[in-house]
């Protein structure tokens, strides 16, 4: 498994995991996602690593990681930029804080998903690529 590839690429959801709290509204994440999701993905692909999916699998969950580590150190401050997502915690089963570690895996794997899709259909097509022109 190419952990290094992994750690780095993981940085994305470290920086969105700040970001997220201090600056990015809710609305616009999604789109710095999809943004993020495909350059991951060009990445991982043009690698050459072994098992693109899994890779991308790996990398949502560590992102996941990082996203729930920042918004729970600093749920405080999250929950004041985000009065929707406040709003919607106080009609959740579980205290925010403990909705967000059980939920964020769940994310980080549904992402990772995309990601690793993403990933194996890039690989594929550098691979086909890299075989058209050398042959």
């Amino acid at each position: 498994m190419p952990w290094k590839l992994i750690l780095q690429l993981s940085l994305f959801g470290l920086a969105m995991g700040l970001a997220t709290v201090f600056w990015i509204p809710s609305n616009v994440e999604p789109f710095l996602w999809i943004v993020i999701f495909l350059f991951c993905s060009f990445v991982i692909g043009r690698s050459g690593a072994g098992r693109p999916f899994v890779t991308g699998v790996l990398l949502g969950l560590a992102n996941s990681v990082w996203i729930t580590a920042s918004h729970i150190l600093l749920f405080d401050r999250y929950v004041a930029n985000h009065p929707r997502e406040a709003e919607m915690m106080q009609r959740m089963p579980l205290p925010g804080r403990l909705m967000m570690t059980v939920t964020g895996p769940m994310v980080g794997l549904i992402s990772g998903i995309v990601i690793g899709v993403l990933a194996l259909i890039a690989a594929k097509i550098f691979k086909r690529r890299t075989t058209f022109v050398s042959s």
